[in-house]
């Protein structure tokens, strides 16, 4: 006998499936932030796709991310570098890492680890769990509402590296709230051609506020 119940179920069930389905991110950028002093934007990059989760992190992460990218080895051990030696003496592995909630602007992260048979999973900072996927050759992950909400949408080639270097426009000092709809859309045009994640970012949580507030 057909159930409209369980067809409402049986949907329900695959959207949810859908939002948290895992996609895999690399690193594709790290630069100074333009709109917080002392501050970093770390890009990660959709593997099979053409999104960019842009996300703010500190100076020290952002050093020790790249410290690691560049292969440097710095004169004593960084405090990555401390864990990283804790967990191999203890046969601790950091088999993934799953940026898996957005709360307030605010990315959550946590570490999947394995010693032996225990699979154990540890809340982190998303910079600190960066920093220590790339010193454990981990995957990185996150879901796909959280691309959905956060992500920036870039064209292909955008991050060809043909592509010449472009100047970095300086974010409007009078603020987005001041601008109408379609310059909001064509700075935004601009930050994506420049490669300025943390700007469209700002832009698109703008757009993306009006839009809530018409409905």
């Amino acid at each position: 006998n057909f159930c409209p119940y369980h067809l409402m179920a049986d949907k329900s069930y695959f959207i949810l499936k859908q939002i948290m389905e895992k996609i895999a991110l690399d690193i594709v950028g790290l630069s100074y932030s333009q709109t917080q002093s002392g501050a970093y934007a770390l890009v990660l990059g959709e593997q099979d796709g053409n999104r960019r989760l842009p996300i703010i992190i500190g100076a020290f992460e952002a050093q020790a991310i790249a410290i690691e990218l560049e292969d440097m080895t710095p004169s004593r051990p960084l405090t990555h570098d401390l864990f990283k030696s804790f967990a191999n003496s203890f046969k601790i592995n950091i088999e993934e890492v799953l940026i898996y909630n957005l709360m307030e602007g605010i990315f959550h992260a946590k570490l999947i680890c394995r010693q032996g048979e225990s699979l154990v999973e540890i809340d982190t900072r998303t910079s600190d769990a960066v920093a220590l996927a790339v010193r454990f050759k981990c995957p990185i992950f996150t879901h796909e509402f959280i691309l959905k909400e956060a992500g920036i949408i870039v064209e292909e080639g955008a991050d060809s590296d043909s592509k010449p270097a472009a100047k970095t426009p300086k974010s409007d000092k009078k603020g987005v709230a001041s601008l109408s709809l379609t310059e909001l859309n064509k700075k935004l045009e601009i930050a994506l051609d420049t490669e300025n994640y943390e700007e469209a970012s700002r832009l698109r949580d703008e757009i993306n506020k009006r839009g809530e507030s018409n409905n």
